[in-house]
């Protein structure tokens, strides 16, 4: 069986998570405390970063890398398209959620409101919290700008793209910081992969001092 070395709230690996679990493949999910820089934890990975994934005797890093690894060896369900085209689309996506979303928007709500106090350094910074919840607005339109030409986010079928995207967005409403009244187009699209098999591990998790708001784990929300 393969093994995932995680933290529950990272977005990264419950990007990876969903890739698993919509492929059907048998995963043991160990958690990670990957900030205490455990000798064990860093001869997995030098970088001291989540995900680390140990499937066929390899360890595997970094998330986008190792989902297209996971969609190379297990192809059906696919989540990337055929064309070079639209595979760029899937990926400059991917890229969008994993760089430019988490730098604005995740690691200023979910480090701020969680990490700090996981980790025991101090108070939330109020200007990153202010700054997070600005930004949020401009993803969810364009989100919603994108979802207005698409059935899904990349295009006409779910990819990894709606992947990367409800990773981080799952993670931010386990906090409830994510304005669902915003955009019905966005909500309408969470709602379908949320209701996905491949979510229930993630709307089951559970944060020691931090429970989840109500609607959480609720499909109809």
């Amino acid at each position: 069986m393969a093994r995932l070395f995680h933290a529950p709230l990272s977005p990264f690996c419950r990007k990876v998570r969903l890739s698993l679990a919509e492929k059907k493949i048998e995963c043991e999910l160990v958690e990670e405390r990957y900030w205490e820089q455990d000798p064990d934890f860093m001869r997995r990975n030098p970088a001291g970063k989540v995900p680390i994934l140990k499937i066929d005797g390899k360890i595997l890093t970094e998330s986008a890398a190792i989902c297209e690894y996971l969609e190379e060896l297990h192809p059906e369900p696919s989540l990337m398209p055929k064309s070079p085209e639209a595979r760029h689309e899937v990926r400059r996506l991917v890229g969008w959620f994993d760089d430019k979303f988490h730098s604005e928007v995740t690691s200023k709500l979910l480090n701020e409101r969680v990490y700090r106090k996981l980790q025991g350094t101090g108070y939330p910074d109020s200007s990153n919290v202010k700054a997070g919840s600005k930004a949020i607005k401009y993803h969810l339109d364009y989100m919603a700008w994108l979802l207005d030409h698409r059935r899904w986010l990349a295009g006409d079928h779910m990819t990894l793209a709606d992947f990367a995207a409800a990773a981080h967005l799952s993670s931010l409403d386990y906090i409830s910081d994510v304005d669902w009244n915003r955009s019905e187009a966005v909500k309408d699209w969470y709602a379908k992969i949320k209701s996905r098999p491949a979510f229930r591990s993630l709307l089951a998790d559970q944060i020691p001092g931090f429970p989840p708001p109500a609607h959480y784990a609720d499909l109809d929300f």
